[in-house]
């Protein structure tokens, strides 16, 4: 690790500053933390990064580097999506902090960018054009980000006070045994593992968007009947 020696400037390259990104994780990464992790001045970081945002970038894309997503040949359209998403998923949650950093621009750098051209791949074997390809995956990978945001925030809020978020829990099963029109339906649903619930919301999110976006359908007509649809609403 880079120290500062008799004063003079700790001499610190571009893998240092990744290294000790990574290390910080995604969730705690900032330019203050980074330097003193490096035994540097924050104007020794600014010298190879481009502030916060560069340092978000080269950090955020050096861990999507590590993500390889399998596609299965023998998977059609709706369990190669699927297994897109659920490989995303699982990622991301190994590596807290970094869909924060996905949710705000996708892709960003290399790294991403890399990830949305091997989808695309994916899914021109089979049958999809290139333009089609990406709005399908870019929505696929919204959801999936989106979903995994709200599951991450509550492991982190499990994690913080969680006998305080069971209370929580208690008061909304309470309040809806109490309502004439929720308390028998709510009490009849099936409860249903975390991880079941989020393949089963992406299934039929994935249906949906298949039957709206099949192989070989322009993405402009795809756009003018949904936008039909939502008219006068």
């Amino acid at each position: 690790m880079p120290t500062n020696i008799g004063g003079r400037p700790a001499k610190i390259a571009v893998d240092d500053i990744v290294r000790a990104g990574r290390e910080l994780g995604m969730r705690r990464l900032s330019v203050k933390a980074v330097a003193v992790r490096l035994g540097v001045t924050a104007t020794a970081l600014y010298r190879h990064v481009d502030g916060r945002w560069g340092l978000e970038r080269l950090v955020g894309e050096s861990i999507l580097a590590d993500l390889r997503l399998r596609d299965d040949p023998a998977h059609d359209v709706e369990r190669h999506l699927l297994s897109f998403a659920l490989q995303m998923r699982a990622f991301v949650l190994e590596h807290p902090g970094l869909v924060g950093y996905l949710q705000l621009l996708f892709p960003r750098g290399d790294g991403g960018q890399r990830l949305l051209a091997e989808e695309v791949e994916a899914l021109a074997r089979r049958g999809y054009a290139p333009d089609a390809a990406i709005v399908l995956s870019g929505a696929v990978a919204s959801l999936t980000i989106g979903m995994t945001a709200s599951e991450e925030n509550s492991t982190a809020a499990e994690e913080t006070d969680g006998d305080g978020l069971d209370r929580e829990r208690e008061a909304v099963r309470e309040r809806l045994s109490r309502d004439l029109r929720l308390a028998a339906p709510s009490a009849s649903l099936p409860q249903v593992p975390r991880p079941e619930y989020v393949r089963l919301l992406l299934t039929a999110s994935i249906r949906g968007l298949i039957g709206s976006c099949p192989p070989g359908r322009p993405v402009a007509e795809m756009v003018a009947d949904l936008a039909s649809t939502g008219e006068g609403v």
